[in-house]
């Protein structure tokens, strides 16, 4: 995996943002089993997407992830998180 997350940032000419892959990984398990498979990647996304808005860093990323985790967690509770 590692192999693969240094090539990609050199094809997206970024430099490695020293991001926890696992706990990408982790929060992507998260939101295919408490909501639904495709919500996997629109939730990392999402979270990247607000951890950069946010001013980005390792403490944006674990704010965002954190909200998105315990959303994904009600939403397995829930027909319908919003």
């Amino acid at each position: 995996m590692q192999t693969w997350w240094h090539a990609l940032c050199a094809e997206l000419g970024v430099d490695d943002p020293g991001t926890d892959v696992t706990q990408v990984l982790d929060l992507a398990a998260v939101a295919a089993h408490a909501v639904v498979r495709p919500a996997a990647p629109l939730t990392t996304f999402l979270v990247g997407y607000a951890a950069g808005l946010a001013g980005g860093g390792t403490d944006a990323v674990q704010r965002a992830t954190d909200r998105a985790a315990a959303l994904a967690e009600v939403s397995a509770t829930t027909e319908d998180p919003a």
